[in-house]
């Protein structure tokens, strides 16, 4: 996880044009940028298949990780209040054996969705303001503020977030969990405001980026996953 932020700040510096609603049918992968990680080898296989289960376009993402990790990050951000909803239809071959929110070891998922948001100094605390400063003199960009993880948990949780194991900056919200609904298109629609607000006690930051990944490098499991469409929209 903190690779992941550490390639997240150095993609988002790149200047990602801003969108106003977002409506990716997986048509291609024309308008998504790979998301490795230096230390992890394996990578994790997107492709875009054809689906007669697509309820628009007629291709879904199909992601195949094993004992691999890696994502695929939206070329641009969008605006949080303009466009606060987001919604998405997957499916999971099934959940990823071993998985464990509470733990590193366990931090492995079929599929994730990522809310990614970037920091402002005009908005930062004097300690905020410390701590990213001092990453910005390393990495010679500010990293990520923080994110919102949406996931298809292995289990059922006793809460209905948590932070991640490797970052509390990077809060997890189980939206599906268990094997009940493993093979089913399942449909989600969540308001990122009142997400923000639950995760981290305030109104988050202006603008925000799309990323999604599957990973079983933890675990050493294996996944398959289907992404139909994810949209970012104002109603």
């Amino acid at each position: 996880m903190i690779g992941f932020f550490i390639i997240l700040l150095i993609l988002l510096s790149g200047g990602f044009t801003a969108a106003a609603e977002i409506e990716e049918n997986f048509s291609s992968l024309e308008k998504w940028e790979a998301l490795e990680f230096p230390k992890i080898e394996r990578h994790t296989e997107y492709t875009v298949v054809s689906s007669p289960e697509a309820e628009a376009g007629g291709a879904v993402l199909k992601a195949q990780a094993d004992a691999s990790a890696s994502g695929l990050i939206f070329e641009s951000t969008f605006e949080v209040e303009e466009t606060p909803y987001v919604e998405w239809r997957w499916k999971v071959d099934d959940t990823v054996a071993g998985g464990d929110a509470r733990s590193k070891e366990g931090d492995d998922y079929a599929f994730r969705i990522y809310i990614i948001f970037p920091y402002d100094p005009d908005e930062a605390s004097f300690g905020t303001k410390l701590k990213y400063n001092a990453a910005k003199l390393i990495y010679g960009e500010y990293p990520p503020l923080a994110s919102l993880n949406y996931v298809w948990a292995n289990r059922a949780w006793d809460r209905e977030m948590l932070p991640n194991a490797f970052t509390d900056r990077a809060i997890m919200f189980p939206v599906e969990s268990g094997s009940e609904n493993v093979g089913q298109w399942r449909r989600y629609r969540v308001d990122i405001r009142e997400d923000y607000r639950a995760a981290f006690g305030k109104a988050p930051p202006k603008t925000a980026s799309l990323a999604v990944m599957s990973d079983t490098d933890n675990t050493g499991a294996a996944a398959t996953a289907y992404l139909d469409y994810i949209r970012v929209l104002s109603e």
